[in-house]
């Protein structure tokens, strides 16, 4: 248990931040002896919490205003060099301010939610997107990026290219669900990245959407959300194919790792060891990049299922 002195100091530290976050956010420059200067405006400090969000800020070519992003955030490689916050759903408050943001971008899965509300009493806007697990849903966050980095035109143009991809993208899906006549494959899938927690994908779920979109059914169904992987579970999914992200299986020890977690090795897919996996941020992240892991995902349930 913490001494009194000890939250004393803590809560003092925090304030400290406070104090200087509410500086920064309201754009005055601040002179050595403390006193409020000139009212030019600073130079924009955003913090991104979610890999989706920072991808589109890259995209959009405003990665200059970035001050830091979340564990999540893997993707452009360069967003890894940047001062980190930690995990989207465990973040501090003192880290977040410690870099001083002038806005914080977050989706609907960053937490907890007391640390948000801490953020907002230091005076820093937190916008927090939705976490719609569809394309327009995309098109939506994409758009308030835009709005937030002043990057409205770049985000409207890049809106349209994706749209064009994405009526490509369903063209092939359709195409190939044609000639399944309807025998689409069912998928399950697992995530590992904790073997110690091993989930699976029930309904209203990111990979439930992408099994969907690319032109297969999830195999765990009258669920809604991830749940623990069990024996039961998975024999009565009974899977045509098992799809993890690439960091999963990692985890799990490779296919003949994954294939020795409950149940699995007894389903259609583990006999047959048909298991593949996506990088996480793709297969997940419902960024600019849906497009490319739809296709991505067609094309590995054909290589697997004919």
């Amino acid at each position: 248990m913490r001494s009194l002195s000890e939250r004393q100091q803590r809560r003092s530290v925090l304030g400290g931040l406070f104090a200087a976050a509410a500086l920064v956010s309201v754009g005055g420059v601040v002179n050595a002896a403390g006193a409020a200067g000139s009212s030019v405006r600073s130079p924009r400090r955003i913090v991104s919490i979610g890999s989706a969000l920072t991808e589109m800020i890259y995209a959009l070519n405003a990665e200059a205003g970035l001050a830091g992003v979340d564990t999540t955030s893997l993707y452009p490689p360069a967003a890894r060099a940047l001062p980190n916050v930690g995990y989207a759903r465990s973040l501090s408050a003192e880290g977040v301010l410690s870099l001083a943001p002038t806005q914080i971008v977050a989706t609907e899965d960053a937490g907890p939610p007391a640390v948000l509300r801490q953020l907002e009493a230091a005076g820093i806007p937190v916008a927090i997107l939705a976490a719609n697990h569809r394309f327009d849903g995309m098109l939506e966050r994409l758009s308030k990026i835009g709005e937030i980095t002043e990057r409205s035109p770049a985000a409207a143009q890049l809106a349209q290219s994706l749209r064009g991809d994405w009526a490509q993208v369903q063209a092939q899906v359709a195409s190939r669900t044609a000639v399944r006549r309807g025998k689409l494959p069912r998928v399950l899938f697992v995530l590992s990245h904790s073997i110690s927690q091993v989930m699976v994908a029930g309904d209203t779920t990111s990979a439930q959407a992408m099994i969907e979109y690319a032109g297969a059914r999830n195999a765990l169904t009258g669920v809604s959300g991830y749940k623990p992987l069990t024996p039961e579970a998975a024999v009565a999914a009974a899977p045509d194919i098992i799809l993890g992200t690439e960091q999963g299986l990692q985890a799990a020890g490779g296919v003949d790792g994954l294939l020795r977690l409950p149940g699995l090795i007894d389903t259609p897919a583990g006999r047959a060891r048909r298991v593949m996996a996506l990088e996480a941020t793709l297969l997940l992240g419902f960024g600019p990049r849906l497009p490319a892991a739809v296709r991505e995902l067609d094309a590995a349930f054909a290589a697997r299922m004919g």
